[in-house]
């Protein structure tokens, strides 16, 4: 008998309420993906920040719909580091840490 592992690469978030979900992977080497539920419709803004608090990226910054939504960044032109994501609603922030590494 062969048990055979496949990573669904999909957090355990739900649709119910606000969250947003390490990204994976993490550490990554170039590209990476991040996950966020929302409730409801939301205009959304999702910025990437390096360690000094530059803005190297955004995202998202649009209505998005309900659900569990993801977008995926190719931080190809970027150096190794510390990088922050953060999300924002009209009722909902979170920031998240993340490791990129060449």
């Amino acid at each position: 008998m062969f048990f055979i592992f496949v990573p669904t690469n999909t957090p355990n978030i739900t649709d119910d309420k606000f969250e947003l979900a390490q990204n994976y992977p993490n550490p990554f080497n170039a590209i990476t993906t991040i996950f966020y539920s929302l409730p409801r419709p939301e205009f959304v803004t999702l910025t990437i920040y390096d360690i000094s608090g530059r803005v190297v990226a955004t995202l998202i910054d649009e209505n998005q719909p309900a659900g569990v939504n993801r977008v995926t960044w190719n931080a190809a032109g970027l150096s190794s580091g510390i990088y922050f994501y953060t999300i924002q609603t009209s009722g909902f922030s979170q920031a998240n840490k993340m490791f990129l590494l060449k």
